[in-house]
């Protein structure tokens, strides 16, 4: 895999370098490789479990056990909608339904051209406003049905 930045183990030996001194640095050095090619192919967890000395079992279980860490390419635009138990009690749960149908797809997946991608979080810290959405990191409050369906139609 060749990237911008270098081959996949250029990327991967960058991120080891900068960070091989500290105690316990493989989530940094995760954070760096997902940050330069915008998510971590499945061959650098060998690549990552050799540099460390790790077992690739380690390496790939903080992989999906940290859910900002993703193994697939990221969708061009990101939806995420709160489900925290506020946005719930002013309609979340009729959103995610309509964002749901919408879009075509659950929450967790992404659209089949790889333009969206539809997820959750359990809370924003925008209580007072939800439900709350999160567009490409854009967070906008009291979303409804026709809200959501003109921040979708700004996607498309």
């Amino acid at each position: 895999m060749t990237t911008q930045a270098g081959t996949l183990a250029d990327v991967v030996s960058a991120a080891v370098a900068a960070h091989r001194d500290e105690p316990g640095p493989l989530l940094a050095i995760l954070h760096d490789v997902q940050r330069e090619l915008g998510y971590l192919p499945r061959e650098a967890t060998a690549l990552l479990a050799e540099e460390l000395n790790l077992s690739r079992a380690d390496v790939h279980g903080v992989v999906t056990f940290y859910r900002d860490f993703r193994d697939t390419p990221p969708a061009r635009r990101t939806v995420r909608i709160c489900r925290a138990e506020a946005c719930q009690a002013r309609g979340a749960r009729d959103l995610v339904a309509h964002a749901e149908q919408r879009l075509g797809v659950a929450v967790g997946e992404t659209t089949p051209d790889g333009g969206t991608e539809l997820d959750q979080v359990f809370c924003f810290g925008n209580c007072a406003l939800g439900p709350t959405v999160e567009v490409d990191g854009r967070l906008h409050g009291r979303v409804d049905a026709t809200r959501f369906d003109d921040l979708v139609g700004d996607l498309e």
